[in-house]
């Protein structure tokens, strides 16, 4: 399916495949942050995902599989392209809709839709950047109680075109689906 430059559609068709993310956390300030307490998946940093990412011009999955510097831990979500905008299914209880918007070409925000309540628990926009051929950048703001609290940064390239076969690396071993049921997130709640 051939998509607008610059659209959702264009570069989810871009991001499409398996990616190897090295993921780094900051302090606002800039120093560099060893632990962080305040995410949906708690943890030390740095440490690596493995991101699958299918896109069929109209239906998005994605899983993202820790499998360096922090434990085993699989999230799933879905999203559907609808109006130009991907919008992703319901993220857990007080979830305020979250969409996939166009930045330019190769450029991506995942946030929510609206503002709501849940802002003032938790908010987290991904800023996804297609910096070259096979590579990515994913930088996000994460607000915690209504206040900013950390910067993530994550360089990425991709390991496979193919989203449909679980990599070599994954610690979930080589058989098995790629993609989990979607798990509700916890995140919005107070």
């Amino acid at each position: 399916m051939k998509f607008p430059p610059g659209s959702v559609g264009e570069t989810l068709t871009a991001m499409q495949g398996v990616w190897h993310d090295h993921i780094q956390l900051y302090l606002l300030n800039g120093d560099v942050l060893a632990d962080d307490p305040w995410s949906g998946t708690p943890g030390s940093a740095p440490f690596d995902n493995l991101v699958y990412i299918e896109f069929d011009g109209e239906n998005y999955r994605q899983t993202n599989v820790t499998f360096r510097g922090r434990p085993l831990h699989v999230r799933s979500f879905r999203g559907v392209l609808q109006d130009g905008l991907l919008k992703f299914g319901n993220l857990g209880p007080n979830d305020p809709l979250h969409i996939g918007t166009a930045a330019g070409p190769g450029r991506i925000i995942f946030s929510p839709q609206q503002v709501t309540a849940a802002w003032s628990n938790y908010v987290e926009p991904d800023f996804i950047h297609l910096t070259g051929a096979g590579q990515r950048t994913r930088t996000t703001l994460l607000y915690r109680h209504g206040v900013a609290v950390r910067t993530l940064h994550a360089s990425g390239y991709m390991l496979s075109p193919d989203p449909s076969v679980r990599v070599s690396c994954d610690p979930r071993g080589a058989s098995g689906p790629v993609h989990e049921l979607p798990k509700p997130t916890t995140s919005f709640q107070k």
